[in-house]
């Protein structure tokens, strides 16, 4: 009689290596993630052509951008409650379905202000659930080494391109088709539920939590296929059920009450000045003087730029082995690049200065959810991450709405530019007062979700 193998399922997704299935997985996550980017900044194309026939004032064309954020402040809000309940799966996949349905509506009703707010609050709330729920799925699955990268060049990465496409059929498609396109060719995401739902397979992670011990040795025969005859007759020891979630008040106990204010203003302010910035930056730089082609043109910039940024950000907060101090530098970087827009204006300018906006306040971003992370100890990290995020998307909602606003009381573009520069220099000055005995190494799987 052979002796049965004992499988540390933990353990055996953690040092596995990269293999076909686990790129095949970060490819999925990648393609939802950029139908989240595509959609978010897809407002930022529509503003000119509706600003004149539906007659809005700046403060309304900043809330038909928010529109979307505040259904997204729902969908992160709930997502995580429902996929402990039904599933990773599931969850992505609803998730999409409520994008997809509700993209495809928006051509469709979304003829005055008030129906295509209404549409994209709707339209937010599956948008909500695919950038945090993304990054926690490939987590989940993906090998301890190259958990980051994964995060990084899936997640992140899908995100950027998705902005970059919404800028590139901006410019080369509306003009043609109106702003319509862009949501007819986003209503494309309904090809992607159906792949997800034929391939998509369940976090290992959630099923040992409900003890479905043989559709786990299902996904390990996937992501490990060398391995599928021993996993078929093992004994499976599966993760043990994670701790309680930490209460709201476990973050203000001393020690971290500071820490914790800190944070959440840099990313209150971070997400302020990158929705700010990126929800009105194609209608300023008409204003300036650009052509319509290279205003939209501006939005892609600051996405393809914005990967970048937080590809070296990383880097070199990974040779540190400190977030801190290049967050800090990030951020007042970026912050100095949107003040010169304010004292110089050009074609040369303007392009230096986008990029520089996108590689610097955007791409720190992308970090400091690891930085986060990595302040917090066990017991309190997930909500200490989840509360940043939710906080710093109040931030988002803010952005454009305040942007318009100034715009309106001072007849120009140079106010918000001062104030999404003080935001982005303010954002670094508060991580950086934290001191390195604040803060913890950077030592998690951080989530890099904006």
């Amino acid at each position: 009689m052979n002796q049965q193998t004992d499988i540390d399922v933990a353990r055996e997704l953690s040092q596995a290596k990269l293999g076909r299935m686990h790129k095949w997985l970060g490819v999925m996550m990648a393609s939802l993630t950029l139908f989240d980017g595509y959609d978010t900044f897809n407002p930022a194309y529509v503003i000119h052509f509706v600003v004149g026939p539906w007659g809005l004032s700046p403060q309304q064309s900043g809330m038909l951008i928010s529109s979307g954020l505040v259904g997204f402040l729902i969908g992160a809000a709930l997502h995580g409650l429902v996929a402990d309940r039904f599933g990773r799966r599931v969850t992505l996949l609803g998730g999409l379905w409520i994008t997809s349905i509700f993209t495809l509506a928006t051509p469709l009703f979304g003829h005055s202000f008030v129906s295509f707010c209404a549409v994209r609050v709707l339209t937010g709330i599956g948008l909500g659930v695919l950038l945090p729920l993304a990054t926690t799925y490939i987590n989940e699955l993906a090998p301890q080494r190259t958990a980051n990268k994964f995060s990084l060049w899936g997640v992140a990465l899908g995100w950027a391109l998705g902005g970059t496409l919404a800028g590139v059929v901006g410019v080369y498609l509306t003009p043609k088709f109106g702003w319509q396109v862009l949501y007819w060719l986003g209503a494309t995401s309904f090809v992607l539920t159906f792949v997800l739902h034929k391939y998509l397979p369940e976090s290992v992670r959630f099923l040992a939590l409900k003890g479905r011990t043989e559709e786990i040795r299902t996904v390990l025969s996937r992501l490990i296929p060398e391995r599928a005859d021993v996993y078929r007759n093992a004994r499976l020891i599966l993760p043990p059920a994670p701790a309680q979630q930490a209460s709201l008040g476990a973050l203000f106990k001393p020690g971290l009450r500071r820490k914790t204010f800190t944070i959440w203003t840099a990313a209150f302010l971070s997400l302020f000045a990158i929705f700010g910035l990126t929800g009105w930056i194609p209608t300023v730089m008409m204003k300036r003087g650009e052509t319509f082609a290279a205003s939209f043109g501006f939005g892609a910039l600051m996405q393809v730029m914005s990967f970048v940024g937080g590809l070296v950000c990383a880097h070199i907060a990974d040779k540190r082995a400190s977030s801190r101090g290049v967050l800090a530098a990030w951020w007042l970087m970026g912050g100095a690049a949107v003040l010169t827009l304010v004292l110089l204006n050009g074609h040369a300018v303007n392009l230096a200065c986008v990029a520089f906006a996108g590689f610097f306040v955007i791409g720190a971003q992308f970090v400091l959810n690891n930085f986060t992370a990595s302040s917090y100890g066990t017991g309190e990290r997930a909500t200490g991450v989840g509360m940043m995020l939710s906080v710093g998307r109040v931030g988002a909602i803010l952005g454009p709405f305040v942007a318009g606003t100034l715009q309106s009381v001072y007849g120009n573009p140079d106010i918000m530019f001062l104030v999404i520069a003080a935001a982005s220099s303010v954002a670094g000055a508060a991580i950086f007062s934290l001191g390195r005995a604040d803060v913890g190494r950077h030592d998690v799987r951080g989530v890099l979700a904006h």
